[in-house]
């Protein structure tokens, strides 16, 4: 069974998760030692900055290719800072733009030269495939967090807090349905950013010294992105507009913050699943804020636990999901589905670049 390293430089921009796994991208046989290399605060703002320009950012713009070298070049530390022998990587890169309406999504990085560096092949450009073919291309985990939840209680809930948000539904006979909520941390981390000078709002501490506004929480949820049906799925930014025009700004820092954690709640809440999960599992880092989660145990009204509850490392996830799925990308196996993406069929992706 491939020994595989996945990993995720997700949407917070905090830097990249790496997590070793055994599996042959149907089960998962052990799971290994994880490290994170958090980006420096030049590489967070040059990233933010990409996020900000990226519809009009050209792939050879001098901003591209210093944020490329020096992203593969911390993907590359983290596979050392390992140390466990691996057989293959799995490489998620950067997204700086995800647009799949207009077929269109952008993960930064460079698989060959982290091959190089690293001596192994890498499994890398895991979402185009599936855009291309009229998917959303997100959210790809479903699949992993099926095999990891192979023995849970169902219907089951999984939510991924990361700068986005995004959901994986598992019915009792294995269906899957998938999509990305709304906002996860990534408004509430500008907003921190802004107010206090951290990069988050640390163990919640000013969304709970906060009350969220319900006359701008009633705008935010008029999005009409949470009219539609599932699947569907947000680039990072989606909310911006609406964030500047829905009086947010108007509020102290304290109960701006507040009402922006309660917006990811709701906004969770507001998601139509097949029917009611019997138990909602938390991971990524929005579960470390107790003010998101809190706002979750008042949203949703089957119990809602942190996923370390069943044993399962919430930091981890994404970047293991990336170690299973380049095992699926190698045994020809199917990334995403009708029912987490919106693609037609079951759909192969992603592509192995040699060292």
């Amino acid at each position: 069974m491939p020994r595989t390293i996945g990993l995720m430089s997700g949407t917070s921009l905090d830097g990249v998760d790496a997590a070793w796994v055994d599996t042959d991208g149907e089960t998962v046989t052990a799971t290994g030692p994880t490290v994170t290399i958090p980006y420096d605060r030049k590489m967070r703002i040059d990233l933010r900055r990409a996020l900000d320009i990226a519809p009009s950012l050209p792939a050879d713009s001098a901003l591209v290719k210093s944020l490329v070298e020096r992203l593969t070049d911390t993907h590359a530390q983290a596979v050392k800072a390992l140390g466990r022998p691996a057989d293959l990587i799995g490489f998620h890169g950067q997204t700086i733009l995800h647009r799949p309406k207009r077929r269109l999504t952008w993960q930064i990085g460079d698989a060959t030269a982290l091959a190089a560096r690293v001596g192994l092949p890498v499994a890398y450009d895991f979402r185009s495939a599936d855009v291309a073919a009229g998917g959303q291309g997100a959210p790809l985990v479903p699949v992993f967090h099926a095999a990891l939840a192979r023995d849970l209680p169902k219907p089951l809930a999984i939510l991924n807090i990361g700068g986005v948000a995004n959901v994986t539904w598992i019915g009792a006979d294995g269906t899957l349905v998938a999509c990305d909520t709304g906002p996860g941390n990534g408004p509430l981390d500008d907003w921190a950013a802004r107010h206090t000078g951290d990069a988050f709002d640390r163990d919640g501490a000013l969304a709970l010294s906060g009350c969220a506004d319900g006359a701008v929480l009633g705008r935010l949820l008029a999005h009409s992105y949470f009219s539609r049906p599932a699947p569907k799925s947000l680039d990072r930014l989606d909310f911006a507009a609406s964030l500047r025009s829905g009086g947010l700004e108007a509020l102290s820092a304290a109960d701006g913050a507040a009402t922006l954690a309660a917006f990811t709640a709701r906004a969770v809440a507001a998601t139509v699943l097949p029917a009611a999960p019997v138990r909602w599992l938390v991971c990524g880092g929005g579960r470390h804020n107790p003010a998101i989660m809190g706002a979750l145990r008042a949203a949703l009204t089957a119990p809602v636990d942190p996923v370390e509850a069943v044993g399962w490392n919430g930091d981890a996830l994404e970047a293991q999901c990336f170690g299973f799925l380049a095992a699926r990308v190698v045994a020809g196996l199917p990334l995403s589905f009708p029912g987490t993406t919106g693609v037609a069929g079951p759909m192969l992706g992603g592509r192995i670049v040699q060292p």
